[in-house]
C-alpha cells in the first residue's frame, strides 16, 4: 500500500522528436522518428511521501518506446538523488518508476522492462529559459526555451502531458545519454519544461 504523497517543483525533458511531439497534440500519434527516446529530470522544491520529507531532492526517469507510446512495450529506468537516505530513496523510486500513483501511474501498464533504479549525483539547474541536467558519465543535457516573435517564452497550453497541461516549448541544444544498454543523442531535438504540482490524492 502506497503512502499519500505530494510534491511541488519543476521538471524538464529532452526527447528525440522534432518540435513539437505529436503525442502532445493527438493521443496515439506516432513519434516523429518512429520511436521515443526521452530523458526527464525532476527537482523537488518541497514534498512528502507519508512522513518522509523529499524537499530539495532530484530524480531522473529515462524512457524508450519502440513505437507509438500508447502501444506500450516501454523500457523505463530511474536515477534517484544519492543524497537521499534509505526512506527517501525508496519513496523516490516508487514515485518516479510509476509505482506510487499520481501523474506517472498511467504509464505503469505500458512498461514492459523496468531497469534497476540507481542512486546518482544529479545536477539540475535552471536559469531563465535554460535547464541543465548532469549525471557524470551518463547524461549531459541542456534545453533552451523557444522564444516567440516578441522574444518571450513560447508556451503550449491545454496539452495532454503527464507533467502539466501547460508546457514551455524548448529545444535540446545538447542532449546525450548512455547507460544500461540505452544510448541517445537528442541534441537539436525537442524539449519542454514546467512547474509541477503533483500528488496521488
Amino acid at each position: 500500500m502506497n503512502e499519500t504523497w505530494q510534491l511541488d517543483g519543476e521538471y524538464f525533458e529532452s526527447c528525440n522528436c522534432e518540435l513539437v511531439c505529436p503525442c502532445l497534440l493527438v493521443r496515439g500519434s506516432k513519434p516523429t522518428e518512429g520511436h521515443c527516446d526521452a530523458v526527464v529530470a525532476f527537482r523537488i522544491k518541497s514534498g512528502k511521501y507519508g512522513t518522509t520529507d523529499l524537499s530539495g531532492l532530484n530524480a531522473v526517469t529515462v524512457i524508450y518506446t519502440p513505437g507509438v507510446m500508447t502501444d506500450g512495450k516501454w523500457t523505463m529506468g530511474s536515477y534517484v538523488d544519492e543524497r537521499a537516505n534509505d526512506a527517501q530513496r525508496a519513496a523516490l523510486e516508487k514515485i518516479f518508476t510509476a509505482q506510487a500513483g499520481g501523474p506517472l501511474a498511467r504509464f505503469a501498464p505500458l512498461v514492459a522492462h523496468r531497469l534497476p533504479a540507481r542512486p546518482a549525483a544529479i545536477g539540475f539547474t535552471s536559469e531563465g529559459s535554460t535547464r541543465k541536467l548532469s549525471i557524470a558519465g551518463i547524461t549531459e543535457i541542456t534545453v533552451q526555451g523557444v522564444a516567440g516573435f516578441n522574444g518571450e517564452q513560447v508556451w503550449l497550453d491545454n496539452v495532454g502531458h503527464f507533467a502539466s497541461k501547460r508546457l514551455a516549448a524548448a529545444k535540446g541544444t545538447a542532449s546525450h545519454f548512455k547507460d544500461q544498454g540505452l544510448s541517445f543523442d537528442n541534441s537539436g531535438r525537442n524539449g519542454h519544461f514546467a512547474d509541477i504540482h503533483w500528488s496521488n490524492a
